[in-house]
């Protein structure tokens, strides 16, 4: 099977949507369909995913490719005609942070994938010219760093003093399907796409055997989920805050959002109380729940003078909070002023390291070319993602952790449970460990994992 080459014409079309979208902010788009072709459905295979786990169907990508055109043929003629029929979504559980609680991902059929990847491609053009600065998460050309560094920014620039760390539980479980197809009419009112949508919210879910078809909800895992989840906060939260509460603040704030992840800074004590007192009534009216002991009102301010200044006693000194797998709190720089710094956040330290103790326990027969190959990925994984400036400390321990956990299941392949210490250090020598780095860093911006 040959590659799929990129179609150009593909993000010329997106490009007219997205025009038509911008010109027209209140414009409901009645026929978008006719954009869902052949060569639409090949670019959206291309884009699609083809090492994930397969759905109910047990189809894989490999399969699926072995007749390609023929299947999405008749996937766009099934699609079409109304007579596709959205499978159950496989559901499995992967635990969190805390290693006793397990979060729900929805894993949809191959197919399946391909083709809310098609609508999403359809769709993401216009919400794209609605969504707001504040959103990051699951859009084009924007990340989990770029929102830290506005929220680190934002905080800074507007002299905030407080910060509401807001958890929304269940989100993905506990979406009201039917204000979620309100906001949908409110710009797409296209039968094909909103047929299709409806299908995927009312899908079963195949969960450890029993299926069910959940009232509420869309699953995460599912391609075009994200897109839906951004549309449901960007009309509940996000143009709610903008246009509703900031006018009536006396003092800047600002909001930081990676799709249900989000933190609300505030310069005055009075407004973030009085926000932290509407949010669960802003969002029970749409169905959804704030986690009563992980939502909590966090005093981040810059501390004053300089450590061990005579007044400084008598100030509250600032909190932490957690965003994105970071704790932010305050330390001094180098030059000796106050700045907002991030490390890696207990849970995910240790769910990390959970992990990898897994892994080592689970492979430590495979041999040491293969282990170490494996241990580089992981760890260079880990560091793109948590090797920001000042987090020098947290990748170090990391790394040093995941050392001593290779050299302890390396002992555990013989009878006597353990390894000298000095035949570790040769091993290292042959096979070494990536150090630790700053992907991410301010003062190297070139740097590469």
């Amino acid at each position: 099977m040959q590659d799929i080459p990129r179609s150009e014409t593909i993000s010329t079309k997106q490009q007219r949507i997205a025009t038509l979208a911008q010109e027209a902010p209140g414009r409901a788009f009645t026929s978008l369909n006719h954009y869902l072709d052949l060569e639409w459905l090949h670019e959206a295979y291309r884009r699609t995913r083809k090492d994930g786990a397969a759905g109910v169907d047990g189809m894989t990508a490999e399969v699926y490719a072995e007749h390609l055109e023929t299947n999405l043929r008749n996937l766009l003629d099934r699609a079409k005609s109304g007579r596709y029929r959205a499978p159950a979504v496989r559901r499995v559980h992967i635990p969190k942070g805390d290693g006793r609680k397990t979060r729900p991902i929805g894993i949809p059929a191959f197919e399946d994938k391909v083709l809310q990847r098609a609508v999403a491609m359809i769709l993401e053009p216009i919400y794209e010219q609605d969504f707001l600065d504040c959103s990051y998460g699951f859009r084009p050309r924007r990340s989990a760093h770029q929102a830290l560094d506005a929220l680190r920014k934002q905080h800074d620039r507007l002299g905030c003093r407080w910060v509401l760390e807001v958890d929304i539980k269940g989100f993905f479980d506990t979406l009201v399907k039917a204000h979620l197809r309100e906001f949908l009419r409110r710009r797409v009112q296209d039968g094909v796409l909103l047929r299709l949508i409806g299908k995927w919210l009312n899908a079963g879910v195949l969960d450890r055997g029993e299926l069910s078809f959940p009232e509420a909800g869309t699953p995460q895992g599912g391609v075009i989920s994200p897109l839906l989840a951004n549309i449901y906060l960007h009309e509940v939260l996000d143009v709610w805050f903008e246009r509703e509460v900031k006018p009536r603040l006396s003092g800047p704030a600002y909001i930081v959002r990676y799709a249900d992840d989000f933190v609300v800074g505030l310069a005055n004590r009075d407004d973030a109380r009085r926000v932290l007192a509407v949010l669960p009534k802003r969002f029970g009216k749409y169905g959804l729940t704030l986690h009563p002991e992980k939502t909590r009102l966090v005093p981040f301010h810059r501390p004053p003078g300089r450590p061990g200044f005579p007044g400084s006693r008598r100030f509250q000194p600032p909190g932490t909070f957690d965003l994105l797998g970071f704790t932010h709190y305050w330390a001094k720089a180098r030059k000796g002023i106050w700045v907002i710094k991030r490390k890696t956040a207990k849970d995910r330290f240790t769910r990390a390291i959970k992990r990898i103790t897994e892994w080592c326990r689970s492979h430590r027969h495979w041999s040491l070319t293969e282990q170490h190959q494996a241990l580089c990925r992981k760890l260079r994984g880990h560091f793109a993602y948590f090797g920001i400036t000042g987090n020098a400390w947290s990748l170090r321990r990391f790394q040093h952790e995941v050392m001593w956990i290779w050299r302890k299941w390396l002992g555990r392949r013989s009878h006597r449970n353990f390894m000298k210490q000095e035949r570790f250090f040769q091993i290292l020598e042959r096979f070494p460990l990536p150090p630790p780095i700053a992907v991410h860093s301010t003062l190297r911006p070139e740097a590469k994992p």
